[in-house]
């Protein structure tokens, strides 16, 4: 009887030390994306001193500061923040439910749909595109269509891959495959419109695929936020659900869950969430699928911690990319989506060639 009472204390202390090993991870990331949001915001370059930024929250600045402050910078970080959590939560949330460490809502064909459905607001419905002839820019003036449209196709991806999933009652594998098979098909479409535009079109076309953060409003950061918040609140309360179908479907039915309707919510609400952020910002990739490996990495696949572990990873890396983008060769800012990968994929290759399990 000692000996189990003994055994049962060394087990809780282990399990509290493992606990107490997770929170400080969160808590380390958290504090690393509160200081690089102080780099970034006094960081570009109109030159502004962290004084000045001080200044601009206390209201003492001038109205060119408070502009550059508020309206430029602070959104641009907000908005990477959440756009970084709303990928990396449903990333992890995919992976999971697929046991596919590949898998994200971007294999579901969400990108391309969104390409396409931005392509028709462009091109197809003319979506306002001007140009200068002083300038070799291009302007949507219309944004709010071409938002419209890239949610539609990308949601037209979610739809079409659940409605198999539903009916022809498809394994995760099937879901998987039938989203790379939409993804060339929206492709294709994308290119055979493109095929007919004008060079102005597709220049804008193809600036909307870059993604940059830099295009998101203050009302395109209370919608995100929503939804992202919501989100997060519903991927934690089902952690126990998601960690009784890693454990395998036959299991997590003998614990009384509902392993269809689970996956089907899931890959829902994570579609969803990544749908309204593309749309928004345009195609940004790797965040959705390194973020929950690294995580993982560190948290292990509770579920419990690993969805903000996620979230918080990828707020870190998203805010960092955009950093990056806006820094390096100043005033020029790249787009966000390309270092995202530059960053995302030498890091992701690094994860297989340490032979760890991801």
């Amino acid at each position: 009887m000692t000996q189990e009472v003994e055994k049962h204390k060394k087990l809780k202390s282990q399990y509290k030390k493992l606990v107490a090993e997770k929170v400080l991870f969160l808590i380390t990331i958290a504090i690393l994306t509160v200081i690089l949001s102080i780099y970034a915001i006094s960081s570009g370059s109109s030159d502004l001193s962290f004084s000045d930024v001080l200044k601009a929250f206390l209201g003492k600045s001038d109205e060119r500061t408070a502009l550059i402050v508020f309206d430029i910078r602070l959104v641009r970080i907000i908005a990477a923040i959440l756009a970084g959590i709303g990928l990396a939560i449903g990333g992890a949330a995919i992976q999971s439910l697929f046991h596919n460490p590949l898998a994200s809502p971007f294999t579901l064909g969400i990108s391309q749909g969104a390409a396409f459905g931005a392509a028709i607001g462009i091109i197809v419905l003319g979506g306002g595109v001007a140009s200068s002839a002083a300038s070799d820019s291009v302007t949507i003036l219309h944004p709010s269509l071409v938002v419209a449209c890239a949610f539609s196709g990308s949601m037209l991806s979610t739809v079409i891959v659940l409605a198999l999933a539903q009916v022809k009652r498809f394994s995760p594998e099937a879901v998987v495959l039938s989203g790379v098979a939409l993804s060339s098909l929206f492709s294709a479409a994308t290119t055979i419109i493109q095929y007919f535009a004008s060079d102005v079109k597709i220049a804008a076309l193809v600036f909307w695929t870059f993604g940059d953060i830099g295009r998101a409003t203050w009302n395109d950061v209370k919608i995100m936020a929503v939804l992202v918040i919501l989100g997060w609140l519903y991927f934690l309360a089902n952690s126990w659900n998601y960690n009784a179908i890693a454990s395998g479907e036959d299991v997590a039915k003998s614990l009384g869950v509902n392993v269809e309707r689970t996956r089907f919510f899931g890959i829902l609400v994570s579609s969803f969430i990544t749908s309204v952020i593309v749309s928004f910002l345009g195609i940004i990739g790797f965040i959705c699928l390194v973020a929950p490996h690294i995580a993982r990495r560190f948290i292990g696949n509770d579920q419990r911690f690993l969805t903000m572990a996620s979230g918080l990873v990828g707020a870190f890396l998203l805010l960092l990319s955009d950093t990056v983008a806006r820094l390096i060769i100043q005033p020029v800012v790249l787009p966000v989506g390309a270092v995202t990968s530059f960053l995302g994929a030498p890091l992701f290759m690094y994860l297989l060639i340490r032979g760890k399990k991801v």
